[in-house]
Formats: C-alpha cells, structure tokens, sequence
C-alpha cells in the first residue's frame, strides 16, 4: 500500500469521526450546534459518511484510485469551504440555492471563518495529496 492509499485510509477514518463525533453531547451546545459553531443534519452525516467510505474504497483499490479520490474530492470540499467563507453558503448542502449569498450581518465573518475552516483545511490538503504529493511520489518511484 502506497502513502497515498495510506492517508485516504486516515481520510476514511477522519471522516468516520466526524460522524460520530456529531452523535457526542458533550461537543455539541444546547441548541445542538456541533462546537457550537454549525448544525449537522442527517444529509451532511450521510456526505461525510459517503466521503469517508469512498477514501477506503479508493485506498483498497489502487494508488491511482487513491490519487482520483484527493484530486476530485479536495477540489469539491476546497470550493465549497471557500464559498461558504465568500457567501456565507455552501454548495454540498445545497446552502448557495436554498439561502444565496448571506450578509455579514446575517453571519459575522469570525463564525464564518470557523465554521468553513474544516472544509478549507480537509480539501486544501487533499489537493496537496492529489496534485503535488501524489506526483513527487510518482516521480520518486519512476527514477528509482
């Protein structure tokens, strides 16, 4: 198993907790906002479900799945984390349709920041993984 099939496997089980994380009391507030900063329903718990499942599968599958699986789901969970930073809505919960763009006043941009930092951070590293380490690890393999 190569090192990206490795990390989609740790994305696999980052994924896992997310979910279950949600399910915990004592990280949610009373009025059941994960961290107090946003609220998952049961279609996010499905996409990080469906996102941890497809990074084991990919990971089991090939090195070049692996590769597929950072490059196109760091490029979604990226955009949709600088969307929600942007507008205040993001596409993966269908937020930018249904709410459009929300003023600062309707979210400050500190709730903002933190509330799609996840999703900056967990796609900005996998379109690192996909685009730039996966090709450095090629590029180690071919020349040795």
């Amino acid at each position: 198993m190569t090192l990206i099939q490795k990390l989609a496997v740790a994305y696999a089980f980052l994924f896992f907790a997310v979910v279950a994380i949600g399910y915990i009391p004592a990280f949610n507030d009373a009025d059941g906002n994960l961290f107090g900063l946003f609220s998952l329903q049961w279609y996010d718990d499905l996409l990080h479900a469906f996102s941890g499942v497809w990074a084991l599968a990919a990971a089991f599958i090939s090195h070049r799945q692996a590769v597929f699986y950072f490059k196109l789901f760091g490029s979604v969970y990226l955009f949709d984390g600088v969307l929600g930073l942007i507008t205040g809505s993001g596409c993966l919960d269908a937020g930018i349709f249904i709410n459009g763009f929300r003023s600062l006043n309707d979210i400050e941009f500190p709730t903002r920041f933190f509330a799609n930092l996840p999703h900056i951070v967990i796609g900005g590293i996998a379109v690192y993984i996909g685009f730039w380490l996966s090709k450095r690890i090629y590029d180690h393999f071919a020349t040795a």
